[in-house]
């Protein structure tokens, strides 16, 4: 072992502990004021580091100690392959600590503090929208999504999504960085700007916009059966709380896997559901997990009434490991250590609005999105799009009851109803089950140790209303992988002149020494 290693091996782990530091803001500490100097303690690492090589590696322990922290849940399901991705997405992370010794260490003029203002939060979320990618996991803990509880800082993401937020969230961070360590008046100016700026706009943008256009109204229950001895008795846990809900709906959800049963082939079980949708007055939006006929287990959001079954949409984006194992052949061991699917689920062809009626027979377009499927900020949005007046998603988390990920899970809908400007509900088996206003305001909640349901009335969106975010749609990480693009061709331009200038250095001849002073 070297000495530069042995010197070096303290801060890498270091800063595998800063990487942890913005799971702090997220629920289950719940310091949402933390995510605006919680990079701090890392940028610092990075741009102390010797080189901009031991920078990099020391981005990707960062990287690797964040995602560690924030998916630790997903050990009873993954097992030790939780090892493997946060190395896979910690590596994510290896530019942005490229970028920060490059743009922080000293000497740091008004130019590279200005640089390093725009061009670190845009490789932070190049990071973030790479890994948000299905193929990868989807999105989880992006940093913007901790500021759920705050709809005033929301009003970045009604213009550029949660990408927006977590933009301003990094750019603070840099900002206070640079105030930690840089003494140059106009550099300091520079960052205190920014700074000013990345805490005031979301404040600024939600006091100049109007309150996006209400349209009527919904009475919607959420239905939480809680835990239950198996199939069939949760099935009889979610008909008796129907049963008992007292004054009139539009809506009745149930949570994800509400029932096991075929509906299109269980007779006595649909007939059940269509008797109880008629005594209720309201359609139910029942979750659906079960095998087929061709065989295959699907999970579906089936819309029921007194007729039967009126629209189903199967779920598309599975989730990676719990609903089925990417690359199977080679991966499919993870399922002999861990509870990973034992079989690949099958996903659904296309996304489309649910056709709900009100009790008084008027449409009621609805964006019914399936669990993990809240996260993803495209699909809620293509909803708003298509003209959904409320995004309703139907949950199962029991498997993580007593970690941060119901409560994490839950506050997503905070976040999208912000980005559409659409009321959200969200109903699980066992919580947490929710509702958010069309601004993000969170109006009720049964939390894990519930067991009931939860009548809300939302103000409907206006059909033809959108947030910016609607009508723009990814432009805020876009324009991040841009100019990450343009920073990563800058730095290999700048190695480039540099290799030839050094190559045309050698190969200069020598100067011929003067004959004066030779004997």
């Amino acid at each position: 072992m070297t000495l530069r290693s042995a010197l070096g091996r303290p801060a890498r782990y270091a800063s595998l502990a800063a990487g942890a530091l913005p799971v702090l803001a997220f629920p289950g500490v719940g310091w949402a004021w933390s995510a605006w100097v919680c990079l701090v303690p890392g940028l610092l690492l990075m741009r102390q580091a010797p080189d901009r090589r031991e920078a990099a590696v020391r981005g990707w322990w960062f990287g690797a100690g964040f995602i560690l922290v924030a998916m630790y849940w997903l050990i009873p399901s993954i097992g030790p392959g939780l090892l493997l991705l946060a190395l896979l997405f910690g590596a994510l992370q290896a530019p942005f600590g490229y970028a920060a010794h490059l743009l922080l260490a000293p000497p740091v003029d008004v130019r590279r503090a200005a640089a390093a203002l725009v061009v670190l939060p845009s490789v932070w979320l190049a990071a973030e929208f790479a890994r948000s990618w299905h193929a990868l996991g989807g999105p989880w803990a992006l940093l913007g999504a901790s500021q759920w509880q705050h709809p005033a800082v929301l009003g970045l993401a009604s213009v550029g999504g949660v990408w927006l937020v977590s933009a301003a969230l990094v750019a603070a961070n840099t900002a206070v960085a640079l105030l930690c360590t840089v003494r140059v008046p106009r550099v300091r100016l520079t960052a205190l700007a920014a700074l000013t700026a990345s805490v005031a706009g979301g404040p600024l943008l939600f006091a100049l916009q109007s309150p996006p256009a209400a349209a009527g109204s919904a009475e919607v229950a959420l239905v939480q059966a809680g835990q239950t001895a198996d199939e069939s008795a949760r099935l009889d846990a979610n008909v008796r709380i129907t049963r008992g809900l007292t004054g009139p709906v539009d809506l009745v959800v149930w949570g994800e896997s509400s029932t096991t049963a075929d509906l299109d082939r269980d007779r006595p079980t649909l007939d059940r559901l269509r008797a109880l949708s008629a005594a209720t007055g309201a359609q139910l939006l029942v979750g659906e997990d079960a095998r087929k006929a061709d065989g295959r287990i699907s999970k579906d959001a089936v819309l029921i009434d007194p007729a039967g079954v009126a629209a189903r949409y199967r779920k598309i984006r599975l989730v990676p490991f719990g609903e089925y194992i990417p690359l199977r052949p080679v991966l499919g061991w993870i399922a002999g250590v861990s509870a990973a699917a034992g079989e690949n689920r099958a996903p659904g062809a296309a996304f489309h609005l649910l056709p709900v009626t009100d009790r008084d027979g008027r449409p009621l377009p609805v964006g019914a999105l399936i669990c993990f499927e809240s996260a993803f900020p495209d699909m809620s949005r293509a909803a708003a799009a298509d003209g959904a007046r409320m995004l309703v998603y139907q949950s199962s988390t029991s498997t993580f009851q007593s970690t941060w990920a119901p409560a994490q899970h839950a506050s997503l809908g905070a976040i999208r109803a912000a980005e559409t400007g659409r009321p959200v509900v969200q109903a699980a088996l066992t919580g947490e089950s929710v509702a958010y206003d069309r601004q993000g305001r969170r109006l009720v909640r049964l939390t894990t140790g519930d067991t009931g349901a939860a009548t809300v009335r939302v103000d409907l969106a206006a059909p033809g209303a959108r947030t910016w975010y609607v009508r723009l749609g990814d432009w805020v990480p876009l324009t991040a992988v841009g100019i990450t693009a343009l920073a990563g061709g800058a730095v290999l331009g700048a190695r480039a002149r540099r290799a030839r200038t050094d190559a045309a250095a050698r190969e200069r001849p020598a100067p011929e020494r003067s004959g004066a002073g030779r004997r």
